[in-house]
């Protein structure tokens, strides 16, 4: 059964899109290949229980890793193996998602 990557509305405030650099691998096999479009949710309160917003805002790795499952489509699991650009890329958008409005408007008028 293969997972079906959601449509989005392009500038949609819940969700984004990455396409991967890399394949995505448990071991030495493949579970996404490269050039696959991800979509990452807008994590709620519910998919963070168990991490910290500190641990998330740092981009640490594990924290991201725990994260990934409960917000990707394709589900990337938590025990995969990415590309450190793919992570660093899921990472951005999870940052993105976590910030406030003012600030990403405080950014973007200093900018």
């Amino acid at each position: 059964m293969t997972e079906q990557t959601p449509p989005v509305a392009d500038n949609s405030p819940l969700f984004r899109r990455l396409t991967l650099d890399g394949d995505v691998k448990v071991g030495d096999q493949v579970l996404i290949p490269a050039g696959t479009v991800v979509t990452v949710r807008k994590p709620g309160s519910p998919e963070m229980r168990g991490l910290t917003l500190m641990a998330l805002s740092q981009l640490d790795v594990n924290a991201l890793h725990e994260l990934a499952p409960r917000i990707t489509t394709p589900v990337i699991h938590k025990n995969a193996i990415w590309e450190p650009a793919d992570l660093m890329q899921f990472g951005a958008e999870v940052m993105d998602f976590l910030l406030p409005t003012a600030a990403k408007q405080a950014a973007s008028q200093t900018a």
